[in-house]
């Protein structure tokens, strides 16, 4: 199957499984857009999951991935400590405690796996990274209710598709891993429902949500292009 075949199956099974869910239209919108407009749909990211991927572009995922995500504090560990509604302090904690342990692999694949291959512009695309997770943290810090909530439930969702990268990075290094322990759909739609009975905050956790997927999307356009320039410069 070609990769945008793959693409549209990806598409199309996330789609049924909003259109399905139980929890609710909030649920279903977050969803739905990480379907559409996150990693799982894009081709590189697809490219990079598959065990013939290039160990050049494995290596180079890994160091972009903990350059956005590696440190701390991140994404979910700003919005905990601006989150003001009890309900969802239990969600923060888990989502929190799971993803340190997803640092602490993006970690470990990164001493494995080698340095940076050599690419063209790299003083740029360090730049680009940096300000993505600039606008990730200001998303996270937001003021506007619902907005870091939206954030934190997507890179949740979308963990899962960036996850299928660090497994195959994994078992081509030698790593062992555990599945990511954050918080399951049930546990998300929870706080997603409580949430979207205000409309306002329905708008703006739709708003942080777009955002964090479009940083992802970007930063898979970025390698993808990196990717580009090492096979032709």
């Amino acid at each position: 199957m070609s990769d945008p075949q793959l693409k549209e199956v990806v598409r199309i099974m996330a789609l049924d499984q909003a259109l399905s869910s139980p929890f609710g239209e909030g649920w279903e919108t977050l969803v739905a857009l990480a379907a559409s407009d996150g990693s799982a749909s894009h081709p590189m990211c697809l490219r990079l999951a598959s065990p013939t991927a290039l160990a050049r572009d494995v290596a180079d995922a890994i160091h972009a991935l903990c350059m956005l995500h590696g440190r701390h504090p991140g994404v979910l560990d700003h919005a905990m400590t601006r989150n003001a509604l009890p309900a969802l302090a239990g969600w923060f904690e888990a989502a929190v405690d799971g993803f340190a342990t997803e640092r602490a692999l993006l970690a470990r694949l990164a001493a494995a796996v080698g340095p940076l291959p050599s690419t063209p512009h790299q003083a740029e695309s360090e730049a680009t990274i940096l300000a993505q997770r600039h606008a990730l943290d200001t998303l996270a810090q937001s003021d506007r209710s619902g907005c870091a909530i939206g954030a934190s439930v997507a890179l949740v969702i979308d963990w899962a598709s960036i996850r299928l990268v660090l497994d195959a990075a994994a078992e081509r290094l030698g790593i062992e891993q555990r599945p990511p322990a954050l918080p399951i759909d049930s546990e998300s739609a929870t706080i997603v429902a409580a949430t979207a009975e205000r409309p306002a905050a329905e708008r703006a956790m739709a708003f942080g949500a777009q955002q964090v997927l479009a940083q992802h999307r970007g930063l898979w356009d970025l390698l993808e292009a990196r990717a580009s320039a090492r096979t032709n410069g």
